[in-house]
């Protein structure tokens, strides 16, 4: 499986990481969870839908952080593409929904997958 991410995951993730130091390996550990769970393990990662696209959109709702050592309850979020077909998962966008009180960008999802 290969992991890919987009431009404005990549700049979210450096913002983020300033204030969160352990966010690489954090991401590390998500991506050994989704080699095995791909399509989401819920209440952890479930599908977004009403996006009106076929591509296979999932948000990460417990993701660990251990900069933030609240365990699962971080309130990081991460949405990302699964793309079975080309054996690719791409990172879309990455947020803290604790201090932003917003919701995925629908708008961003739309954009790049159809």
């Amino acid at each position: 499986m290969e992991f890919t991410t987009l431009h404005e995951f990549d700049s979210e993730f450096s913002k983020l990481f300033k204030k969160f130091h352990s966010l690489n390996e954090d991401l590390d550990v998500l991506k050994a969870v989704l080699l095995k769970y791909p399509r989401g393990y819920a209440p952890i990662i479930f599908r977004v839908s009403g996006l009106g696209i076929e591509t296979e959109i999932y948000k990460v709702k417990n993701f660990r952080c251990k900069a933030l050592n609240r365990g699962s309850r971080s309130g990081i979020r991460i949405i990302y593409a699964y793309l079975e077909a080309k054996g690719k998962i791409e990172f879309v966008e990455m947020y803290y929904k604790e201090k932003d009180n917003v919701d995925c960008d629908k708008g961003r999802i739309r954009k790049y997958y159809k």
